[in-house]
């Protein structure tokens, strides 16, 4: 009979003790264990889309089940909260993006959760904002259209998504930086401020390049520009502002993945490994190329490098025109 000597019977007894406190790491890593996306915003939409194909590579890489839950509602605030409150074992991650994150954190004094609530997994994807205008304005490109700008007697009207929106801060922004007066016209989502713009209401759009290229397709629209630091592969023929003479307008908006702040660093690092082979499948490359979105691949340091560059550039915006929401 194999005899245990005493030392090697404490060795025993203080891996038995230590075994439990172990075991969310461990937990974490096995298959049987769901992974929670949680998506702030209601099914349907291309950023849902969007998640559920990534959701799908995630689990694919991970050999464990990947799944979306939506929890919409409040700007995004009440899913962000959701998550911010989650286990910390890497089971409840969030979809976020510019404006649950940076936008409600720099503009909201009473938001229930702050930007150290969160722990960065991945950066996923960004895009750009584009420089639209209806195709009967005389304006053909930034040059022409700067200048009607500046000779009209009035304000140019621009749509917005609301006050705080990046829509909002960009053409305050836009405005500063081209010298002419801009007055913002807030609309419910993306398809009305569009409507508008086809009917001549509204002067300008900065919707996302995707949501208006079937109009400019049609001959309806006209677009001028697009916000990011290159061309896309899909509208080559579009200028950045950067090269137009505006680099002080590259600005993009971006979805990342984020998870509640305490979770074990080899959780994040299996997490951000998984999700950037997720997004470098072909089904998910194309479908980033038709919504005109850029995947941003790397380690978690990208996304907090992208949360301070947001700070820069919207926070002098909001303070300066004294922004704030309830």
């Amino acid at each position: 009979m194999t005899r245990i000597s005493r030392r090697q019977m404490t060795a025993l007894m203080a891996g038995a003790v230590v075994a439990p406190f172990a075991a969310p790491a461990i937990v974490s890593a096995r298959s049987s264990q769901t992974v929670f996306i949680i998506v702030p915003y209601a099914s349907g939409g291309s950023i849902d889309s969007l998640m559920r194909s990534i959701a799908k590579g995630m689990s694919e890489v991970l050999d464990q089940p990947v799944l979306v839950d939506n929890k919409p509602g409040a700007n995004g605030i009440v899913g962000s909260q959701y998550v911010a409150r989650a286990t910390k074992d890497g089971s409840v991650l969030l979809a976020g993006g510019t404006g649950p994150i940076s936008l409600n954190v720099l503009l909201r004094k009473n938001l229930p959760y702050k930007l150290t609530d969160f722990a960065s997994v991945a950066m996923l994807c960004n895009g750009p904002l584009s420089l639209t205008v209806n195709a009967k304005m005389p304006a053909a490109d930034m040059k022409s259209f700067v200048a009607y700008a500046k000779g009209r007697d009035k304000p140019l009207f621009y749509a917005t998504l609301g006050p705080g929106s990046v829509t909002h801060l960009f053409g305050i922004m836009m405005g500063k930086s081209m010298g002419f007066a801009v007055t913002d016209v807030a609309y419910r989502n993306n398809p009305a401020s569009i409507m508008e713009l086809l009917s001549g209401e509204c002067d300008l759009n900065f919707a996302t390049p995707a949501a208006v290229v079937e109009h400019v397709k049609a001959g309806q629209l006209r677009l001028l520009a697009v916000s990011s630091d290159k061309r896309l592969p899909n509208l080559p023929d579009v200028p950045t502002l950067a090269e137009s003479g505006y680099p002080e307008l590259s600005a993009s908006f971006w979805t990342a993945l984020h998870a509640p702040a305490g979770t074990p660093r080899e959780v994040i690092d299996r997490l951000n490994a998984a999700a950037n082979a997720a997004m470098k499948k072909p089904e998910i490359a194309k479908q980033l190329e038709i919504d005109c979105l850029q995947a941003d691949l790397g380690p978690p340091q990208l996304l907090d490098s992208q949360l301070s560059k947001d700070a820069a550039l919207w926070g002098p915006v909001i303070t300066a025109q004294n922004i704030a929401l309830d």
